[in-house]
């Protein structure tokens, strides 16, 4: 039996980019660690702050939920609350709603669900069986991004946490530099300035690999929705990923590295893309130019405003 590298408990975890071996409670305090750094890197806590979280029940958005839950503990000077997007994927989202409204009432905090159809008249079912030429995927982020800041927006939030992790976050850098996209490249989050209309993100598990989100959720009897979006295949995000999942099974800590490398470019990417100031779109969220992204595609969708 292979043990603990602190204690003499059975290891539960492998961490091929350190080489430790931890058992369930040091593995969760390692986890636990680094979230907290990343969280209070991004939060200054002064008191009256609304950090809402956008939970859509799987497994890095639920331990985003707990852990940020569990970082803020008991305070009483700042307000939490979980978002969850119904993007009307039928057979799928559904059943993902219970379980987020479960860990929520588990924890005290409010839940707040929006819909596409409530806020675009549309849903992701509607818009996969429309002719296009971009993925289901492009648009459900688009989206689901304006879905999350306008709920966010009329919560008060001072902040919204996402669940996106170290993969995910490796996965849009390379994305976006292969692209050509260094402009993009700038705007990831988490946000460094507030910009008007725009609640600023924040991603609580940035360093932290995918896998190590589903072992925590594992071995803290997390429940979460395991189901894989029908339009997942889709995604240009997928190459990206079988690419990333290669290059670290061959040499262990390329997603930090990728990391490091961008954290270490963005003050002159800062200076070399000011933040423009935002205008505000017809349905009221802030736009680059005099329509915001969301709009547009629900234009090109249906040939007039929405």
């Amino acid at each position: 039996m292979i043990t603990c590298d602190k204690c003499r408990k059975r290891s539960v975890a492998f961490i091929r980019y350190s080489g430790a071996h931890l058992c369930k409670e040091h593995f969760s305090d390692f986890v636990e660690r680094r979230v907290k750094y990343e969280f209070r890197r991004r939060v200054h806590l002064v008191g009256g702050e609304r950090i809402a979280i956008a939970v859509s029940g799987g497994k890095d958005s639920t331990v985003a939920l707990h852990l940020v839950s569990k970082i803020l503990g008991k305070r009483r000077n700042l307000d939490i609350a979980a978002i969850t997007v119904d993007e009307g994927i039928k057979e799928y989202r559904e059943s993902s709603l219970p379980i987020v409204a479960g860990h929520c009432r588990e924890l005290g905090i409010e839940h707040i669900v929006v819909s596409f159809k409530e806020l675009f008249g549309t849903t992701m079912d509607e818009i996969a069986k429309t002719q296009r030429t971009i993925s289901a995927c492009s648009y459900c982020g688009v989206l689901r991004r304006a879905a999350m800041n306008r709920a966010a927006k009329e919560w008060n939030a001072t902040h919204l946490a996402t669940g996106l992790n170290l993969d995910d976050s490796a996965q849009s850098i390379l994305m976006n530099i292969s692209r050509g996209e260094v402009e993009r490249l700038a705007r990831l989050g988490p946000h460094r300035r507030v910009q008007p209309g725009l609640v600023p993100r924040i991603q609580p598990l940035r360093t932290i690999p995918e896998s190590e989100t589903t072992l925590y959720a594992i071995v803290n009897k997390l429940r979460y929705h395991d189901l894989e979006c029908p339009y997942a295949p889709e995604a240009l995000r997928n190459t990206y990923r079988s690419v990333i999942a290669e290059l670290e099974d061959k040499y262990p800590g390329t997603r930090h590295s990728i990391l490091k490398s961008y954290d270490e470019l963005l003050p002159a990417l800062d200076k070399m893309y000011p933040f423009a100031g935002l205008k505000t779109c017809k349905c009221g969220e802030p736009a680059v130019g005099t329509t915001c992204k969301a709009c547009e595609l629900l234009e090109s969708l249906n040939g007039k405003a929405t």
